[in-house]
């Protein structure tokens, strides 16, 4: 669920701008990226710590999830920070993208040390305990259960995965500005987006006001909030 609106905190235009650039990145990854969970709802009104929120919804119950499948989660965790380097330039980049950072870290890391998805290390576990193994500490520390050449092989895969998934969200975004453009546009317009305008503004039509639009712009009266759950991995993508 997307949590409590921050009635009380008001953003400047310039940093509602930033957000729905950060957020349209991480749905517009997440859209068209391989087995991902499909983007449900995109905000930019803040909630809790974060400014902005992007969620997505799964179909179906899942008990596991496969290397593609982890691969397109770490590149939508990237894609806000690219969409804020693409239209703020690399000494503008903010520090909302922290949260995604560290769940984009933690993604690939397991996938080398816990869940054998690396075809140098094989399928061997690593890391005994959550948070053994770390980049500069996984041969020094008094716990550590690999060599430290060993070690510097699993930074090295961490290090692969993440510049593959970055170098990938980010194409997808060059290829795709018109639409980060679009999105943008309509979250500074309606703050809030659900799949029938991602759906739209995907196709390249410009989006339907969505639901209940009018009703909550003139009478002031909130709509229902949808209760559905959000992914337990993917959502919310982005925490400020």
């Amino acid at each position: 669920m997307m949590g409590a609106e921050r009635k009380t905190m008001v953003m400047s235009e310039k940093e509602k701008r930033n957000t729905a650039y950060h957020e349209a990145g991480h749905a517009i990854v997440g859209r068209l990226v391989p087995e991902h969970d499909p983007v449900y709802k995109v905000s930019i009104i803040p909630r809790g710590r974060a400014l902005g929120v992007t969620m997505f919804l799964p179909e179906e119950d899942r008990y596991s999830l496969s290397k593609r499948a982890l691969i397109s989660q770490i590149c939508s965790l990237y894609g806000g920070r690219i969409a804020e380097e693409m239209t703020l330039g690399f000494d503008g980049v903010t520090t909302g993208a922290s949260n995604d950072i560290m769940r984009a870290s933690q993604l690939a890391r397991n996938m080398v040390t816990k869940w054998g998805l690396s075809e140098k290390l094989g399928p061997l576990m690593y890391a005994e305990e959550e948070g053994e193994v770390f980049l500069g500490r996984s041969a020094g520390s008094q716990h550590a259960s690999v060599s430290g050449e060993t070690a510097k092989l699993i930074d090295s895969e961490v290090r692969s995965i993440i510049d593959q998934c970055y170098a990938t969200a980010k194409q997808l975004l060059i290829d795709n500005r018109d639409k980060l453009e679009a999105m943008t546009e309509a979250l500074m317009k309606y703050e809030t987006i659900d799949a029938d305008q991602i759906d739209d503004i995907m196709a390249g039509r410009t989006p339907r006001e969505p639901r209940d639009w009018d009703d909550d712009k003139h009478s002031g009266t909130p709509a229902a909030q949808d209760e559905r759950p959000e992914s337990p991995i993917g959502g919310p993508a982005a925490e400020h």
